[in-house]
């Protein structure tokens, strides 16, 4: 029984100082009441006594009835107490690793949910009402300091109820603690040490935090082959390679500052081939000149509420969910560009700002604001080319999800994937095309290896510096299959069926005729990525685009490639 209240004593230590600065709180005792007999114990309730230290301001008020919950830091979520202890556990491994006693949390076993442990901890949380956070949802394993950390959560929400009315806890359910306070009696005992090293250290040292950076990697190389016979490029190969290295740090744990850096020297095949739609995902060259290529800051407000700050390389992707996942990567998915996702998304980059906000379950509302050129005084905010979004994300069941999009953008209609008059319906007379764009998408994972989805994307341009204001109508779509774990664990078999954005109308003419696409290009794509190892992946594509440019008259391009992939 002397134990049981040792380890509370060790719980209690470290729930008050994740709600209290350390400076407040000296000890906490579990006090038993004197002549008690032995088998009386048994009848004990979690009283904890609080002790003050000597005058500081501010202090805790010597009393048991100020409860926790009258306190402001009382209102430190969940979430942030699991992440206190993941800091503390990390810490404890360095400052008290030394101890021989004392188990590396490396050795120790993950808490799963079907533990008994894990189980009879919910429980306790469902019949006391403490609202587990999506890190105890029933789906995770936590590590036996996160779980140590929603022991003492326990223990302060028992004993919330005990001050309220002491008949309300059972026998059982104190029985129950105590036997999960035994079996995490080292993981308590550790933090406790952890917490008595942190009130030996000055005020100063105590409000520093240490950022923390993560590097990830990847290289890429790809064998290009070609054959257009409209440009003379009859089976030309190439070779090219891309590297990119991001910098992600965290300062409160709930936000990220992304640096990414790249170097690439991969060829263009827009200007061999002459069209948009031959583009790859992961073309470009800077004759491996090293730049950041990415640079953006993100943070929660609430658990629903996030917002997006890019400032280097940003797109109007960034700010929404295009909902073709297995299919969007450059280096892991579609080969081309067109198919990476609806090319609606390409209306617009550089520097803005977005919110996503997860109305429920089923609806999520996202928006953005991008513009390029900021950093050029002579343009600014005020005169840059740019692209507002806004879009709801609807799940009505597991596994569907559709999405409605509309963007407006000013000089932003060129995507880099359709016809020249798609990319440029005005044959460069204007200066002021406003465009209203509006595109539905749909991604639905049929079973964990077959997943369908497509999307249709539709423009409506008007030039408005141009007599009677032309306007143009701009089309798109596509369907698209993927098959992940297809052959082998982490492989990936994808198809991409469309037409790229399309002129189906025009009131702009050249001379006597309409500036429109008079026939139709289809893009025909299949990939097969062989996932090798956990960090490299080989990727086998081929992609076919029939009446290039929307024109019959020109022969169809063939695209091949062998994209090899390291990720570290």
């Amino acid at each position: 029984m002397v134990k049981y209240f040792r380890g509370l004593k060790v719980s209690l230590v470290i729930l008050l100082n994740s709600l209290f600065p350390f400076s407040q709180v000296s000890a906490i005792k579990v006090h038993l009441p004197e002549n008690i007999p032995e088998q009386s114990l048994s009848q004990m309730q979690l009283q904890p006594d609080i002790e003050k230290l000597e005058p500081k301001a501010p202090t805790l008020h010597p009393s048991y009835e100020l409860s926790f919950s009258d306190t402001k830091q009382s209102k430190t979520s969940f979430v942030q107490k699991l992440n206190l202890v993941t800091s503390v556990e990390n810490d404890a491994k360095c400052e008290l690793g030394c101890e021989n006693e004392i188990t590396s949390v490396s050795e120790l076993s993950d808490i799963h949910p079907t533990d008994w442990v894990y189980t009879a901890l919910q429980s306790l949380l469902d019949r006391y009402g403490l609202s587990a956070d999506k890190k105890f949802d029933g789906n995770r394993s936590l590590t036996r300091y996160e779980f140590a950390a929603v022991i003492s959560a326990a223990i302060n929400s028992i004993n919330k109820q005990i001050a309220l009315n002491s008949q309300n806890i059972t026998q059982e359910d104190l029985k129950l603690l105590q036997r999960l306070q035994t079996e995490f009696a080292t993981e308590l005992d550790n933090l406790q040490r952890r917490v008595e090293l942190l009130e030996q250290r000055s005020p100063g040292e105590l409000n520093q935090f240490s950022t923390t950076t993560k590097l990830t990697g990847e290289v890429l190389f790809a064998v290009i082959g070609v054959e257009d016979k409209e440009n003379d490029n009859d089976n030309n190969i190439t070779l090219g390679s891309r590297v990119r290295l991001n910098l992600n740090t965290s300062f409160t744990g709930k936000d990220n500052l992304r640096v990414r850096l790249q170097s690439s020297n991969l060829p263009r095949l827009d200007r061999v081939t002459g069209t948009d739609m031959a583009r790859l995902a992961f073309q470009g060259s800077d004759n491996h000149q090293v730049r950041v290529s990415g640079l953006d800051y993100s943070f929660l407000i609430s658990k629903d509420l996030r917002v997006l700050i890019p400032v280097v390389g940003g797109d109007l992707a960034d700010f929404t969910d295009p909902l073709n996942t297995y299919i969007s990567g450059s280096s892991r998915g579609a080969i081309s560009r067109f198919g990476q996702r609806n090319p609606i998304y390409r209306q617009g980059g550089g520097a803005g700002l977005g919110l996503s906000y997860e109305i429920s379950d089923a609806f999520e509302f996202e928006v953005g604001f991008i513009a390029s050129d900021v950093d050029d005084p002579e343009v600014g905010f005020n005169k840059a080319d740019y692209g507002a979004i806004a879009q709801l994300t609807l799940e009505p069941a597991q596994d569907i999800e559709f999405g409605l999009t509309y963007i407006y953008s000013y000089n932003n209609v060129n995507t880099g994937t359709g016809s020249e008059r798609a990319n440029d319906p005005f044959d460069d007379e204007s200066e002021a095309i406003v465009a209203n764009t509006f595109g539905l998408q749909s991604t639905i994972k049929l079973n964990p290896n077959i997943t369908v989805g497509g999307w249709v994307g539709y423009t409506r341009a008007t030039a408005t510096d141009l007599e009677n204001n032309p306007t143009a109508n701009i089309f798109n779509w596509a369907f698209t299959l993927a098959l992940p774990d297809f052959g082998s664990e982490g492989s990936l078999a994808g198809f991409i069926i469309g037409q790229p954005p399309k002129v189906t109308s025009n009131d702009f003419t050249v001379g006597n005729s309409k500036y429109q696409d008079s026939d139709t290009s289809l893009h025909l794509e299949a990939f097969y990525r062989l996932q090798a190892s956990k960090n490299l992946g080989i990727t086998f594509g081929v992609l076919m685009i029939t009446n290039p440019e929307h024109n019959s008259n020109n022969d169809s391009i063939y695209v091949g490639t062998v994209r090899t992939t390291f990720r570290f």
